[in-house]
């Protein structure tokens, strides 16, 4: 991972590490690899996305870690040289300017034991689409609607899911979402 994380440039790389901490703190739903990785690519530096979200793990745990046992900004770095740690000194640098300025509203230890284990809901799209014809049937007029729903996992990785339901599925589907709203209204 250090090799990877050596790839990565500054700004980038405090970049990643602040929305971490702004995850942890239940700021933001999670962190969109894929689009800060292509930003990344954009200027000129070749790492995937399933790098990218390596490196976000690994720093999602040490943040968490940091946490968990209260640890300063200074405790933290010396821990990272204490453990052989190969991090590059940018790096270092940086996730100890992100700790020091942002890690105290997450060292409360109870909050970093009580981390979401589930995912989390972040966006819902949806449309309508007719399937026309196929090589098989000239006339199919057959109605299906594709949902996609954006997630985020525990760690804090954002992923889009998407699936087709036809109209008795979607009706289906539909009927159970104003069950749960019913429901919620008595809470």
């Amino acid at each position: 991972a250090a090799d990877k994380i050596r790839l990565i440039p500054q700004d980038f790389f405090a970049e990643l590490c602040e929305q971490i901490i702004q995850h942890l703190n239940h700021k933001i739903p999670g962190v969109n690899t894929a689009e800060l990785c292509q930003r990344i690519q954009t200027s000129g530096v070749e790492i995937n996305i399933g790098d990218l979200a390596k490196i976000a793990n690994i720093l999602s745990f040490l943040f968490s870690t940091a946490a968990r046992s209260n640890l300063s900004a200074e405790e933290l770095v010396t821990t990272l040289g204490s453990a052989g740690s190969t991090l590059p000194k940018h790096a270092v640098q940086v996730i100890r300017h992100v700790w020091d300025e942002q890690g105290k509203a997450l060292a409360a230890p109870e909050d970093a034991r009580n981390t979401a284990t589930v995912g989390q809901f972040v966006d819902m799209k949806w449309k309508l689409g007719v399937a026309m014809s196929s090589d098989t049937c000239r006339s199919l007029k057959y109605p299906y609607v594709t949902v996609t729903l954006t997630v985020a996992d525990p760690s804090g990785q954002i992923t889009d899911r998407s699936f087709e339901m036809t109209i008795p599925q979607f009706k289906n589907f539909f009927r159970q979402f104003k069950e749960m709203a019913s429901v919620l209204e008595t809470v």
